[in-house]
Protein backbone atom coordinates (compact mmCIF):
# COMPACT_ATOMS: atom_id res chain seq x y z
CA UNK A 1 0.00 0.00 0.00
CA UNK A 2 1.08 3.30 -0.55
CA UNK A 3 0.16 6.79 1.51
CA UNK A 4 -2.87 7.24 -1.14
CA UNK A 5 -4.19 3.87 -0.64
CA UNK A 6 -7.58 4.06 0.35
CA UNK A 7 -8.51 2.27 4.17
CA UNK A 8 -7.83 -1.25 4.65
CA UNK A 9 -10.35 -3.62 5.34
CA UNK A 10 -13.04 -6.05 4.28
CA UNK A 11 -15.07 -3.59 2.39
CA UNK A 12 -11.70 -1.78 1.01
CA UNK A 13 -14.02 -1.41 -2.20
CA UNK A 14 -17.11 -0.71 -1.35
CA UNK A 15 -19.00 2.62 -0.98
CA UNK A 16 -18.84 2.43 3.36
CA UNK A 17 -15.72 1.30 3.02
CA UNK A 18 -14.72 4.79 0.93
CA UNK A 19 -16.50 6.72 2.90
CA UNK A 20 -14.36 5.04 6.37
CA UNK A 21 -11.55 6.38 4.16
CA UNK A 22 -12.81 9.83 3.86
CA UNK A 23 -13.23 10.39 7.78
CA UNK A 24 -9.28 8.12 8.38
CA UNK A 25 -7.91 10.79 6.11
CA UNK A 26 -10.24 13.92 7.27
CA UNK A 27 -8.72 13.59 10.82
CA UNK A 28 -5.60 13.27 9.65
CA UNK A 29 -5.97 16.18 7.91
CA UNK A 30 -7.41 18.92 10.90
CA UNK A 31 -4.51 16.89 13.25
CA UNK A 32 -1.71 16.91 11.21
CA UNK A 33 0.83 18.59 13.45
CA UNK A 34 0.06 16.12 16.02
CA UNK A 35 -0.77 16.80 19.78
CA UNK A 36 2.71 17.48 21.10
CA UNK A 37 2.87 20.28 18.57
CA UNK A 38 -0.53 21.78 19.36
CA UNK A 39 0.33 22.06 23.05
CA UNK A 40 3.76 23.36 22.29
CA UNK A 41 2.17 26.65 20.43
CA UNK A 42 0.05 26.61 22.75
CA UNK A 43 2.55 27.34 25.84
CA UNK A 44 3.53 30.25 24.10
CA UNK A 45 0.24 31.58 24.40
CA UNK A 46 -0.62 30.97 20.98
CA UNK A 47 -3.53 29.74 19.40
CA UNK A 48 -3.08 26.58 16.42
CA UNK A 49 -4.11 28.13 13.00
CA UNK A 50 -8.00 26.42 13.14
CA UNK A 51 -8.57 27.87 16.60
CA UNK A 52 -7.85 31.38 15.53
CA UNK A 53 -10.25 30.92 12.19
CA UNK A 54 -13.05 29.33 14.49
CA UNK A 55 -12.78 32.39 16.80
CA UNK A 56 -12.66 34.71 13.27
CA UNK A 57 -15.68 33.54 12.09
CA UNK A 58 -19.31 33.41 12.43
CA UNK A 59 -19.62 29.83 14.34
CA UNK A 60 -19.78 26.60 11.72
CA UNK A 61 -19.48 29.27 9.00
CA UNK A 62 -16.04 27.85 8.22
CA UNK A 63 -15.77 25.63 4.82
CA UNK A 64 -12.08 24.41 4.07
CA UNK A 65 -10.19 24.49 0.83
CA UNK A 66 -6.81 22.06 -0.22
CA UNK A 67 -7.24 20.27 3.11
CA UNK A 68 -5.85 17.06 1.08
CA UNK A 69 -3.07 18.54 -0.68
CA UNK A 70 0.66 17.99 0.00
CA UNK A 71 3.89 19.12 -0.50
CA UNK A 72 5.90 17.56 -3.55
CA UNK A 73 9.17 18.05 -1.69
CA UNK A 74 11.95 15.03 -2.05
CA UNK A 75 15.18 17.56 -0.84
CA UNK A 76 16.45 17.06 2.85
CA UNK A 77 14.11 14.07 3.73
CA UNK A 78 11.45 16.10 3.47
CA UNK A 79 9.42 12.88 1.28
CA UNK A 80 9.37 11.34 4.73
CA UNK A 81 7.07 13.80 6.54
CA UNK A 82 4.40 14.95 4.07
CA UNK A 83 0.99 16.07 6.26
CA UNK A 84 -2.30 17.08 4.56
CA UNK A 85 -2.70 20.52 4.34
CA UNK A 86 1.08 21.43 4.66
CA UNK A 87 1.69 24.20 6.41
CA UNK A 88 -1.38 26.78 5.84
CA UNK A 89 -4.96 26.36 6.21
CA UNK A 90 -7.29 28.29 4.11
CA UNK A 91 -11.32 28.41 3.31
CA UNK A 92 -14.36 30.62 3.25
CA UNK A 93 -16.76 31.88 5.73
CA UNK A 94 -18.79 34.65 7.12
CA UNK A 95 -18.24 37.36 9.63
CA UNK A 96 -21.50 38.71 10.99
CA UNK A 97 -23.21 36.79 8.12
CA UNK A 98 -20.86 38.42 5.06
CA UNK A 99 -19.14 36.26 3.00
CA UNK A 100 -15.37 36.40 3.44
CA UNK A 101 -12.00 34.45 2.23
CA UNK A 102 -9.27 33.32 4.87
CA UNK A 103 -6.06 31.59 4.97
CA UNK A 104 -4.10 30.85 8.60
CA UNK A 105 -0.41 29.97 8.45
CA UNK A 106 -0.15 27.07 10.68
CA UNK A 107 2.97 27.33 12.94
CA UNK A 108 2.79 23.51 14.05
CA UNK A 109 3.97 22.34 10.56
CA UNK A 110 6.96 23.46 9.24
CA UNK A 111 7.36 26.37 11.00
CA UNK A 112 4.11 27.67 9.38
CA UNK A 113 6.90 28.05 6.60
CA UNK A 114 5.77 28.64 2.82
CA UNK A 115 6.77 26.35 0.22
CA UNK A 116 4.79 25.62 -3.31
CA UNK A 117 1.92 24.29 -2.41
CA UNK A 118 1.38 26.28 0.70
CA UNK A 119 1.84 29.58 -1.90
CA UNK A 120 -0.51 27.75 -4.41
CA UNK A 121 -3.02 27.43 -1.49
CA UNK A 122 -2.85 30.88 -0.58
CA UNK A 123 -2.86 32.15 -4.27
CA UNK A 124 -5.46 29.95 -4.87
CA UNK A 125 -8.00 31.50 -1.92
CA UNK A 126 -6.80 34.89 -3.15
CA UNK A 127 -8.27 34.39 -6.65
CA UNK A 128 -11.49 32.81 -5.07
CA UNK A 129 -12.24 36.78 -3.32
CA UNK A 130 -11.42 38.57 -5.99
CA UNK A 131 -13.49 36.20 -8.44
CA UNK A 132 -16.41 37.17 -5.87
CA UNK A 133 -15.79 40.45 -4.25
CA UNK A 134 -15.45 39.28 -0.63
CA UNK A 135 -12.56 40.82 1.35
CA UNK A 136 -9.50 38.81 2.32
CA UNK A 137 -8.30 37.84 5.57
CA UNK A 138 -4.39 36.48 6.20
CA UNK A 139 -3.47 35.53 9.77
CA UNK A 140 0.29 34.90 9.61
CA UNK A 141 2.55 33.16 11.82
CA UNK A 142 5.84 31.57 9.44
CA UNK A 143 9.34 31.03 9.90
CA UNK A 144 9.22 32.97 6.14
CA UNK A 145 10.13 31.09 2.84
CA UNK A 146 11.43 27.11 3.10
CA UNK A 147 14.51 26.94 2.50
CA UNK A 148 14.20 22.90 1.20
CA UNK A 149 12.26 24.33 -1.17
CA UNK A 150 14.42 27.22 -2.42
CA UNK A 151 13.76 29.35 -5.53
CA UNK A 152 10.40 27.77 -6.29
CA UNK A 153 9.39 29.31 -2.29
CA UNK A 154 10.60 32.97 -3.20
CA UNK A 155 8.82 32.92 -6.40
CA UNK A 156 5.59 32.28 -4.46
CA UNK A 157 5.84 34.81 -2.68
CA UNK A 158 6.02 37.00 -5.74
CA UNK A 159 2.70 35.36 -6.94
CA UNK A 160 1.13 36.07 -3.65
CA UNK A 161 2.33 40.39 -3.15
CA UNK A 162 0.72 40.38 -7.22
CA UNK A 163 -2.36 39.58 -5.75
CA UNK A 164 -2.50 41.64 -2.94
CA UNK A 165 -1.49 44.89 -5.86
CA UNK A 166 -4.31 43.36 -7.85
CA UNK A 167 -6.55 43.62 -5.10
CA UNK A 168 -5.69 46.81 -3.76
CA UNK A 169 -8.78 49.70 -3.83
CA UNK A 170 -11.28 46.45 -5.04
CA UNK A 171 -11.79 43.91 -1.77
CA UNK A 172 -10.49 44.67 1.64
CA UNK A 173 -7.58 43.15 2.43
CA UNK A 174 -6.68 42.70 6.33
CA UNK A 175 -3.55 41.02 8.26
CA UNK A 176 -3.51 39.79 11.03
CA UNK A 177 0.52 38.81 12.46
CA UNK A 178 -0.20 36.59 15.58
CA UNK A 179 3.71 35.41 15.28
CA UNK A 180 6.90 35.71 13.45
CA UNK A 181 6.94 37.22 9.78
CA UNK A 182 10.68 37.56 8.52
CA UNK A 183 12.11 38.41 5.48
CA UNK A 184 9.75 38.73 2.16
CA UNK A 185 7.30 37.12 4.59
CA UNK A 186 6.62 40.64 5.40
CA UNK A 187 5.75 42.22 2.38
CA UNK A 188 2.19 40.74 1.81
CA UNK A 189 0.94 42.42 4.67
CA UNK A 190 2.88 45.78 4.11
CA UNK A 191 0.40 45.49 0.42
CA UNK A 192 -2.82 44.90 2.75
CA UNK A 193 -5.22 47.87 4.13
CA UNK A 194 -4.93 47.16 7.68
CA UNK A 195 -2.21 45.10 9.81
CA UNK A 196 -3.25 43.95 13.32
CA UNK A 197 -0.53 43.05 15.58
CA UNK A 198 -0.66 40.93 18.78
CA UNK A 199 1.36 42.63 21.53
CA UNK A 200 4.44 40.56 23.16
CA UNK A 201 4.08 37.22 20.20
CA UNK A 202 3.91 39.15 16.95
CA UNK A 203 7.16 40.57 15.28
CA UNK A 204 7.85 41.82 11.21
CA UNK A 205 11.54 42.43 10.26
CA UNK A 206 13.07 42.31 7.36
CA UNK A 207 15.86 41.16 8.49
CA UNK A 208 16.70 39.74 12.06
CA UNK A 209 18.76 40.66 14.74
CA UNK A 210 21.41 38.28 13.74
CA UNK A 211 21.95 39.67 10.67
CA UNK A 212 22.10 42.96 12.07
CA UNK A 213 24.28 42.16 14.34
CA UNK A 214 26.86 40.67 11.72
CA UNK A 215 26.48 43.53 9.51
CA UNK A 216 26.36 46.55 11.64
CA UNK A 217 27.55 45.24 15.10
CA UNK A 218 24.25 46.67 16.01
CA UNK A 219 22.67 44.81 19.44
CA UNK A 220 18.61 44.60 18.99
CA UNK A 221 16.29 42.27 20.44
CA UNK A 222 13.59 40.90 18.25
CA UNK A 223 10.53 42.73 20.23
CA UNK A 224 12.15 45.79 20.00
CA UNK A 225 13.26 45.38 16.48
CA UNK A 226 9.92 44.84 14.75
CA UNK A 227 7.69 44.15 18.16
CA UNK A 228 3.85 44.68 18.11
CA UNK A 229 4.79 47.59 20.52
CA UNK A 230 7.56 49.14 17.82
CA UNK A 231 5.13 48.74 14.57
CA UNK A 232 2.23 50.54 16.74
CA UNK A 233 4.22 53.55 17.48
CA UNK A 234 6.92 54.22 15.90
CA UNK A 235 7.34 52.79 11.98
CA UNK A 236 3.61 52.76 11.57
CA UNK A 237 3.40 49.48 9.68
CA UNK A 238 0.53 47.93 12.13
CA UNK A 239 -2.60 49.75 12.97
CA UNK A 240 -4.03 47.98 15.86
CA UNK A 241 -2.21 46.81 18.98
CA UNK A 242 -4.34 43.96 20.66
CA UNK A 243 -3.72 42.24 23.69
CA UNK A 244 -4.06 39.01 22.85
CA UNK A 245 -5.26 36.81 20.18
CA UNK A 246 -8.62 37.06 20.89
CA UNK A 247 -8.56 40.99 20.97
CA UNK A 248 -7.04 40.92 17.38
CA UNK A 249 -9.74 38.67 16.03
CA UNK A 250 -12.21 40.76 17.22
CA UNK A 251 -11.13 44.27 16.06
CA UNK A 252 -10.91 42.77 12.43
CA UNK A 253 -14.73 41.71 12.72
CA UNK A 254 -15.10 44.82 14.22
CA UNK A 255 -13.23 46.74 11.10
CA UNK A 256 -14.90 44.64 8.64
CA UNK A 257 -18.39 45.85 9.60
CA UNK A 258 -17.81 49.48 8.70
CA UNK A 259 -16.28 48.09 5.42
CA UNK A 260 -17.83 47.21 2.02
CA UNK A 261 -17.09 43.28 0.45
CA UNK A 262 -15.89 45.57 -2.40
CA UNK A 263 -15.57 48.52 -4.28
CA UNK A 264 -18.41 47.99 -6.18
CA UNK A 265 -20.48 47.01 -3.48
CA UNK A 266 -22.52 49.21 -0.99
CA UNK A 267 -21.56 49.95 2.56
CA UNK A 268 -23.28 48.19 4.91
CA UNK A 269 -25.90 50.32 6.99
CA UNK A 270 -26.95 49.77 10.11
CA UNK A 271 -30.38 50.62 11.77
CA UNK A 272 -30.58 53.97 13.04
CA UNK A 273 -32.76 56.07 15.91
CA UNK A 274 -30.73 58.74 16.23
CA UNK A 275 -32.79 62.18 16.57
CA UNK A 276 -32.13 65.18 13.91
CA UNK A 277 -32.38 67.48 16.38
CA UNK A 278 -30.16 69.27 18.97
CA UNK A 279 -29.72 67.71 22.34
CA UNK A 280 -28.16 68.57 25.62
CA UNK A 281 -25.62 66.19 24.57
CA UNK A 282 -24.48 68.29 21.98
CA UNK A 283 -24.70 71.45 23.75
CA UNK A 284 -21.51 70.22 25.56
CA UNK A 285 -19.44 70.96 22.19
CA UNK A 286 -20.48 74.43 23.19
CA UNK A 287 -18.10 74.87 25.67
CA UNK A 288 -14.98 72.37 24.22
CA UNK A 289 -12.94 75.12 22.75
CA UNK A 290 -11.11 76.89 25.30
CA UNK A 291 -10.98 80.72 25.40
CA UNK A 292 -7.09 80.54 25.21
CA UNK A 293 -5.99 79.71 21.57
CA UNK A 294 -3.07 77.40 23.15
CA UNK A 295 -5.12 75.72 25.24
CA UNK A 296 -5.42 71.65 24.23
CA UNK A 297 -8.55 69.72 23.47
CA UNK A 298 -9.61 65.78 23.13
CA UNK A 299 -10.62 66.10 19.58
CA UNK A 300 -11.81 62.74 20.18
CA UNK A 301 -14.45 64.63 22.32
CA UNK A 302 -15.79 66.04 19.48
CA UNK A 303 -16.06 63.27 17.44
CA UNK A 304 -18.35 60.97 20.03
CA UNK A 305 -20.55 64.22 19.97
CA UNK A 306 -21.06 63.84 16.51
CA UNK A 307 -20.83 60.00 15.58
CA UNK A 308 -24.20 57.53 16.73
CA UNK A 309 -23.71 56.74 20.04
CA UNK A 310 -20.55 58.07 20.37
CA UNK A 311 -18.74 54.83 18.90
CA UNK A 312 -15.66 55.55 16.97
CA UNK A 313 -13.15 52.83 15.60
CA UNK A 314 -9.77 54.30 15.53
CA UNK A 315 -6.92 53.04 13.69
CA UNK A 316 -3.06 53.45 14.23
CA UNK A 317 -4.28 55.51 17.52
CA UNK A 318 -0.22 54.60 18.50
CA UNK A 319 1.25 56.75 15.76
CA UNK A 320 1.76 60.25 14.76
CA UNK A 321 -1.36 60.78 17.59
CA UNK A 322 -1.15 64.41 16.54
CA UNK A 323 -3.55 63.02 13.97
CA UNK A 324 -6.85 61.11 14.45
CA UNK A 325 -8.21 58.49 11.90
CA UNK A 326 -10.55 56.07 12.16
CA UNK A 327 -14.37 54.74 11.59
CA UNK A 328 -18.04 55.52 12.89
CA UNK A 329 -21.21 55.75 11.41
CA UNK A 330 -24.05 58.48 10.57
CA UNK A 331 -27.59 57.65 10.26
CA UNK A 332 -25.99 53.96 10.33
CA UNK A 333 -23.79 54.30 7.65
CA UNK A 334 -20.50 53.74 7.52
CA UNK A 335 -18.05 57.22 7.54
CA UNK A 336 -14.32 57.90 7.74
CA UNK A 337 -12.65 60.43 10.00
CA UNK A 338 -9.70 62.63 9.86
CA UNK A 339 -8.99 65.07 12.52
CA UNK A 340 -6.02 67.05 14.25
CA UNK A 341 -5.25 66.22 17.50
CA UNK A 342 -4.69 69.89 19.45
CA UNK A 343 -3.70 67.68 22.69
CA UNK A 344 -0.72 65.87 20.10
CA UNK A 345 1.65 68.06 19.14
CA UNK A 346 -0.68 70.98 18.85
CA UNK A 347 -2.65 69.34 16.27
CA UNK A 348 0.87 70.06 13.90
CA UNK A 349 1.61 68.04 10.87
CA UNK A 350 4.35 66.40 10.46
CA UNK A 351 5.58 63.57 7.94
CA UNK A 352 4.26 60.42 9.96
CA UNK A 353 0.94 62.48 10.85
CA UNK A 354 0.90 62.97 7.06
CA UNK A 355 1.22 60.02 5.51
CA UNK A 356 -1.25 58.16 8.48
CA UNK A 357 -3.76 60.37 6.69
CA UNK A 358 -3.21 59.70 2.90
CA UNK A 359 -3.10 56.30 3.39
CA UNK A 360 -6.62 56.77 5.25
CA UNK A 361 -8.20 59.44 2.66
CA UNK A 362 -7.06 57.13 0.06
CA UNK A 363 -8.64 53.77 1.22
CA UNK A 364 -11.77 55.56 2.31
CA UNK A 365 -11.56 56.78 -1.53
CA UNK A 366 -11.45 53.36 -3.08
CA UNK A 367 -14.41 52.00 -1.24
CA UNK A 368 -16.22 54.83 -1.42
CA UNK A 369 -16.70 55.52 1.95
CA UNK A 370 -17.56 59.52 2.49
CA UNK A 371 -14.94 61.33 4.50
CA UNK A 372 -15.63 63.68 7.63
CA UNK A 373 -13.01 66.04 8.55
CA UNK A 374 -12.30 68.27 11.34
CA UNK A 375 -9.78 70.93 11.20
CA UNK A 376 -7.80 72.79 13.91
CA UNK A 377 -4.09 72.71 12.70
CA UNK A 378 -1.75 75.87 13.22
CA UNK A 379 0.80 74.19 10.48
CA UNK A 380 3.33 72.21 9.62
CA UNK A 381 5.71 71.43 11.92
CA UNK A 382 8.61 73.36 11.64
CA UNK A 383 12.62 72.07 11.80
CA UNK A 384 15.84 70.46 9.75
CA UNK A 385 14.80 67.11 10.45
CA UNK A 386 11.28 67.86 8.81
CA UNK A 387 13.17 69.83 6.20
CA UNK A 388 15.62 66.78 5.39
CA UNK A 389 13.49 64.07 5.45
CA UNK A 390 11.30 65.39 2.89
CA UNK A 391 7.84 66.76 4.69
CA UNK A 392 7.60 68.40 1.03
CA UNK A 393 7.34 65.52 -0.79
CA UNK A 394 5.94 63.63 1.89
CA UNK A 395 3.49 65.89 2.98
CA UNK A 396 2.27 66.25 -0.58
CA UNK A 397 1.07 63.21 -0.30
CA UNK A 398 -2.25 63.77 2.26
CA UNK A 399 -2.74 67.01 -0.72
CA UNK A 400 -2.68 64.60 -3.42
CA UNK A 401 -5.02 61.97 -1.42
CA UNK A 402 -7.50 64.82 -0.85
CA UNK A 403 -7.69 66.36 -4.58
CA UNK A 404 -7.80 63.00 -5.67
CA UNK A 405 -11.11 62.02 -3.96
CA UNK A 406 -14.46 61.46 -5.72
CA UNK A 407 -16.56 60.63 -2.44
CA UNK A 408 -18.35 62.84 -0.53
CA UNK A 409 -15.99 65.34 1.61
CA UNK A 410 -17.39 67.39 4.60
CA UNK A 411 -15.09 69.72 6.46
CA UNK A 412 -15.45 71.39 9.79
CA UNK A 413 -12.95 73.99 10.83
CA UNK A 414 -13.07 74.15 14.77
CA UNK A 415 -10.15 76.41 15.68
CA UNK A 416 -7.22 76.98 14.01
CA UNK A 417 -6.76 76.89 9.94
CA UNK A 418 -3.15 78.34 9.21
CA UNK A 419 -1.03 78.31 6.19
CA UNK A 420 -0.55 75.60 3.64
CA UNK A 421 -2.17 73.24 6.40
CA UNK A 422 -4.99 74.58 6.10
CA UNK A 423 -5.22 74.08 2.41
CA UNK A 424 -4.35 70.23 2.80
CA UNK A 425 -6.96 69.26 5.44
CA UNK A 426 -9.53 68.64 3.11
CA UNK A 427 -10.20 72.74 1.87
CA UNK A 428 -13.12 73.79 -0.30
CA UNK A 429 -10.22 74.43 -2.79
CA UNK A 430 -8.60 70.58 -2.68
CA UNK A 431 -12.42 69.54 -3.69
CA UNK A 432 -14.52 69.47 -0.28
CA UNK A 433 -18.32 69.39 -1.32
CA UNK A 434 -19.34 71.07 1.99
CA UNK A 435 -16.96 73.09 4.46
CA UNK A 436 -18.08 74.49 7.96
CA UNK A 437 -16.49 76.06 10.54
CA UNK A 438 -17.33 77.40 14.01
CA UNK A 439 -17.60 80.79 15.08
CA UNK A 440 -14.22 79.90 17.09
CA UNK A 441 -12.24 79.08 13.83
CA UNK A 442 -9.25 81.29 12.51
CA UNK A 443 -7.99 80.95 8.96
CA UNK A 444 -5.23 83.03 7.76
CA UNK A 445 -1.96 82.21 6.54
CA UNK A 446 -0.48 82.48 9.95
CA UNK A 447 -1.40 83.12 13.55
CA UNK A 448 -1.84 86.01 15.57
CA UNK A 449 1.25 86.04 17.12
CA UNK A 450 3.30 85.02 13.98
CA UNK A 451 1.55 88.13 11.77
CA UNK A 452 2.78 90.65 14.33
CA UNK A 453 6.16 89.83 14.27
CA UNK A 454 6.08 90.54 10.63
CA UNK A 455 3.31 93.24 10.25
CA UNK A 456 3.68 95.43 13.26
CA UNK A 457 7.20 95.58 13.84
CA UNK A 458 7.37 99.45 14.17
CA UNK A 459 4.43 99.32 16.86
CA UNK A 460 6.01 96.83 18.84
CA UNK A 461 9.37 98.43 18.91
CA UNK A 462 7.59 101.91 19.21
CA UNK A 463 6.16 99.83 22.55
CA UNK A 464 9.55 99.12 23.84
CA UNK A 465 10.78 102.93 23.42
CA UNK A 466 7.80 103.91 25.49
CA UNK A 467 8.85 101.60 28.07
CA UNK A 468 4.89 100.08 27.60
CA UNK A 469 3.90 96.32 28.70
CA UNK A 470 4.64 94.83 25.55
CA UNK A 471 3.62 91.60 26.41
CA UNK A 472 -0.04 93.39 26.28
CA UNK A 473 0.37 95.39 23.48
CA UNK A 474 1.06 92.35 21.59
CA UNK A 475 -1.73 90.61 22.51
CA UNK A 476 -4.06 93.29 21.49
CA UNK A 477 -2.37 93.48 18.12
CA UNK A 478 -2.56 89.43 18.24
CA UNK A 479 -6.52 89.38 18.45
CA UNK A 480 -7.08 92.72 16.31
CA UNK A 481 -5.34 90.50 14.00
CA UNK A 482 -7.29 87.62 14.38
CA UNK A 483 -10.96 89.68 14.33
CA UNK A 484 -9.66 91.57 11.26
CA UNK A 485 -7.81 88.74 9.32
CA UNK A 486 -8.41 85.83 10.23
CA UNK A 487 -12.55 85.68 11.27
CA UNK A 488 -14.21 82.87 9.70
CA UNK A 489 -16.94 85.79 8.36
CA UNK A 490 -14.27 86.31 6.41
CA UNK A 491 -14.08 83.51 4.51
CA UNK A 492 -17.80 82.90 4.67
CA UNK A 493 -18.03 86.18 2.71
CA UNK A 494 -15.88 85.15 -0.30
CA UNK A 495 -17.77 81.21 -0.38
CA UNK A 496 -14.63 80.00 1.01
CA UNK A 497 -17.16 78.52 3.85
CA UNK A 498 -20.81 77.13 3.40
CA UNK A 499 -21.75 78.16 6.48
CA UNK A 500 -20.93 78.85 10.14
CA UNK A 501 -22.34 76.89 12.65
CA UNK A 502 -23.13 76.69 16.45
CA UNK A 503 -20.61 73.63 17.72
CA UNK A 504 -23.57 71.98 19.73
CA UNK A 505 -25.36 71.79 15.95
CA UNK A 506 -22.42 69.99 14.01
CA UNK A 507 -24.35 66.54 15.08
CA UNK A 508 -26.64 67.50 12.51
CA UNK A 509 -25.15 69.84 10.54
CA UNK A 510 -22.75 66.71 9.52
CA UNK A 511 -25.81 64.74 8.87
CA UNK A 512 -27.45 66.59 6.81
CA UNK A 513 -24.53 67.27 4.22
CA UNK A 514 -23.65 63.41 4.18
CA UNK A 515 -27.53 62.86 3.29
CA UNK A 516 -27.35 65.35 0.48
CA UNK A 517 -24.14 63.93 -0.62
CA UNK A 518 -24.88 60.23 -1.25
CA UNK A 519 -26.12 60.99 -5.12
CA UNK A 520 -22.92 62.45 -5.59
CA UNK A 521 -20.96 61.49 -8.91
CA UNK A 522 -17.68 62.65 -9.42
CA UNK A 523 -14.97 61.32 -11.84
CA UNK A 524 -11.48 62.43 -13.06
CA UNK A 525 -9.82 62.78 -16.05
CA UNK A 526 -8.78 59.61 -17.53
CA UNK A 527 -5.64 58.10 -17.31
CA UNK A 528 -3.83 55.13 -16.11
CA UNK A 529 -3.00 56.55 -13.15
CA UNK A 530 -1.49 59.41 -11.13
CA UNK A 531 2.10 59.84 -10.21
CA UNK A 532 1.36 60.26 -6.39
CA UNK A 533 4.82 61.69 -4.74
CA UNK A 534 5.92 58.63 -3.00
Amino acid sequence: MTENSPLAGPDLYTTAGKLADLKVRYHEAVTASGEAAIEKQHAKGKMTARERIDLLLDQGSFVELDEFVRHRTHAFGMEKKRPYGDAVVTGTGTIHGRQVCVYSQDFTIFGGSLGEVAGEKIIKVMDLALKTGVPIIGILDSGGARIQEGVVALGKYGEIFRRNTAASGVIPQISIICGPAAGGAVYSPALTDFVIMVDKTSQMFVTGPDVIKTVTGEDVGMEELGGALTHNTISGVAHYLASDEPDALDYARTLLSFLPDNNLAELPVFDSDIELETTDADMKLNTIIPDSPNQPYDVKTVIEHIVDHGDFLETQPLFAPNIVVGFARVEGRSIGIVANQPSAMAGTLNIPAGEKAARFVRFCDAFSIPILTLVDVPGFLPGTDQEWTGIIRRGAKLLYAYAEATVPLVTVILRKAYGGAYIVMGSKQLGADINLAWPTAEIAVMGGQGAVNILYRAEIKKAEAADEDVAAVRTRLANEYTYNVASPFLAAERGELDGIIEPAATRVAVTKALRALRTKRASLPPKKHGNIPL
